[in-house]
């Protein structure tokens, strides 16, 4: 039987942010990293903040249509975690199609688990190419109609 990796599985309401603050990347990379501290599978905050920053050295997570998956591989973390967070403001994230960032999916995972992380970064890179789910995702007004709607979307 495969399983089946649900990017909801991984989430939680209290790593959803629909009101980033940040107006660079430096700093919302920051306060992404801020925002997957408060997961318990998470040992330290500055760990993630380094490995995202030294992820992003190697070419922009900004993957196009307002879209960044910023990611990394630590051991500051003791699971696949995964925040989500949204911004008013769109970021100049230097994507791959020069547009700017609102919808960011961040996502940290130990190097053991390198299986689950490439089918979750594989999974929220097929979701998001729809505009349709990019639309919902920018209309969610709570937590939960984020998680509510990642998870519709994933059933299909």
């Amino acid at each position: 039987m495969v399983n089946i990796v649900k990017i909801t599985d991984y989430m939680s309401e209290d790593l959803i942010s629909l009101d980033l603050k940040s107006k660079s990347k430096e700093e919302v990379l920051h306060e992404l990293s801020e925002l997957m501290s408060k997961s318990s599978t998470v040992s330290d905050k500055a760990s993630i903040y380094k490995a995202l920053v030294d992820r992003e050295k190697l070419g922009s997570t900004g993957i196009g249509k307002g879209v960044a998956i910023p990611h990394a591989k630590t051991d500051a973390v003791t699971g696949l975690t995964i925040a989500f967070g949204i911004s008013k403001e769109k970021i100049d994230f230097k994507s791959l199609d020069s547009e700017s960032v609102n919808i960011f999916f961040v996502f940290a995972s130990p190097f053991k688990d390198s299986q689950i992380y490439l089918k979750v970064l594989a999974r929220i890179s097929r979701l998001i190419r729809e505009e349709s789910f990019r639309e919902k995702l920018l209309h969610c007004k709570t937590p939960k109609e984020v998680l509510e709607c990642i998870d519709k979307e994933e059933a299909i």
